[in-house]
């Protein structure tokens, strides 16, 4: 169990170099890496998933290194929801009555469905694994929640990537930070979109 925490421990304070350096050691593995950290900090959120996504766009290229980070993020989002829903009804109804400050948060999550599940997962800050867990023990639906997390994952890797391949550049590229607006915009009025033609609230 020590040499666990020691192992996260180490993980929680690497730098982007170092990470390049280890992923480029396990290059053998292909794609394998860059899709498993992103999927680990699913479950272990206070991993540096910065980091990764970064080191992924800088390793694989900007569009391979994008699609690795996001079918480990919407991965792992979707397995700890699985989780949830699968072995926490019960456990949702006990979290309800023993903190009833829950309920907002709960109700908030289900009244609304697809758009906050979509904005908390565009932001890299937001307690990601925690939204991940109330959606599975909520009443929203998976098809909902999924579409959600891959809309909004997708804006939130690809906003990093932007913002951190070939970072020596980014001062001559002011099309990166509006490119990024523009994302979480258009990703936004699509699920809507989505949500509404479907009927999955």
């Amino acid at each position: 169990m020590s040499q666990i925490q020691e192992w996260i421990q180490q993980m929680k304070q690497i730098d982007l170099e170092h990470l390049q350096r280890t992923l480029r050691s396990y290059s053998a593995y292909g794609p394998l890496p860059g899709i498993f950290l992103p999927l680990l900090e699913s479950f272990i959120p206070v991993l540096p998933l910065l980091v990764f996504v970064a080191a992924n766009a800088n390793i694989y290229g900007f569009w391979l290194g994008s699609l690795y980070s996001w079918i480990g993020v919407c991965s792992g989002s979707m397995l700890l929801f699985w989780i949830a829903r699968k072995l926490g009804k019960r456990f949702g109804s006990w979290i309800r009555r023993r903190f009833p400050k829950s309920v907002r948060f709960f109700d908030w999550i289900e009244q609304k469905g697809f758009t906050p599940i979509f904005f908390l997962a565009c932001f890299p800050f937001s307690p990601s694994a925690l939204i991940n867990i109330v959606s599975g023990l909520s009443n929203v639906s998976f098809r909902s929640f999924m579409l959600a997390i891959m809309l909004g994952k997708a804006v939130m890797i690809l906003s990093v990537s932007l913002l951190s391949f070939d970072i020596s550049s980014i001062a001559q590229e002011p099309w990166r930070p509006i490119l990024t607006v523009a994302l979480i915009l258009g990703m936004w009025l699509g699920g809507k979109r989505v949500e509404a033609r479907y009927h999955l609230k």
